[in-house]
């Protein structure tokens, strides 16, 4: 189809529903088929536009490549993809809903650990008592690399995580994570604690564009402000 154009937007969860009712709202009625697992969409009185139901992980992805012309994801994805991807997605907006903070966290025992700066005195205790780095445990590893570099933070090993990141501290599979939370509960709830200075990033969903895309927006734009 002629000028045809590609939504991706979240597949599951709250950002699926929010960002629905964002369309919604904006005059661009998302129908959605019966199917319990139908992964596509259209939009009423819209038919050059598809939409597409993704995790906000791969939104990011092909908006970089250019098989998605818009899509809403998280800030924090885009952030922590590589350079060049990145250079590949414009921020049209960013949106009300899915905010929330990445964060380094460490156990509440940790009383001598205030701020990012003691964790460098740990990290050389762990070197010295162990032979041993730090271990961060994160799904954020470009994020938390960054923003530990940028502290003076040295000595320190990024142990990627597969999921609950919240336990790895207490199974022995890092001393530290770095992690995305909203209200905090789940951190307080495993007994970790954010550091005084340790916000990375403050994340939302935004609105995002393909550099790539080719096509006219301004049909919907009008819509969206």
């Amino acid at each position: 189809m002629k000028d045809l154009i590609t939504i991706g937007l979240p597949s599951k969860g709250r950002l699926k529903d929010k960002a629905i009712t964002f369309f919604d709202n904006s005059g661009l009625k998302i129908l959605q088929s019966e199917k319990e697992r139908n992964y596509f969409a259209t939009i009423k009185d819209k038919p050059n536009i598809k939409i597409i139901f993704l995790h906000a992980k791969e939104i990011i992805q092909r908006l970089g490549d250019g098989t998605l012309d818009l899509g809403i994801s998280g800030l924090d994805l885009l952030n922590e993809s590589e350079k060049n991807l990145r250079n590949k997605i414009n921020i049209r907006r960013k949106l009300d809903f899915g905010n929330a903070n990445l964060v380094v966290a460490v156990p509440d025992d940790w009383i001598d650990v205030q701020t990012v700066a003691d964790l460098e005195e740990v990290s050389f205790d762990i070197r010295s008592k162990r032979n041993t780095r730090l271990r961060v445990a994160t799904k954020y590893p470009n994020l938390t690399n960054d923003f530990l570099i940028s502290k003076g933070i040295t000595q320190y090993k990024i142990i990627p995580s597969l999921g609950a990141t919240e336990t790895y501290p207490f199974i022995g599979s890092a001393e530290i994570i770095t992690d995305i939370t909203s209200s905090g509960k789940t951190l307080k709830d495993n007994n970790l604690r954010v550091l005084k200075d340790g916000l990375i990033l403050k994340s939302s969903a935004c609105l995002f564009i393909s550099k790539n895309n080719k096509s006219n927006f301004n049909s919907i734009f009008d819509k969206i402000k």
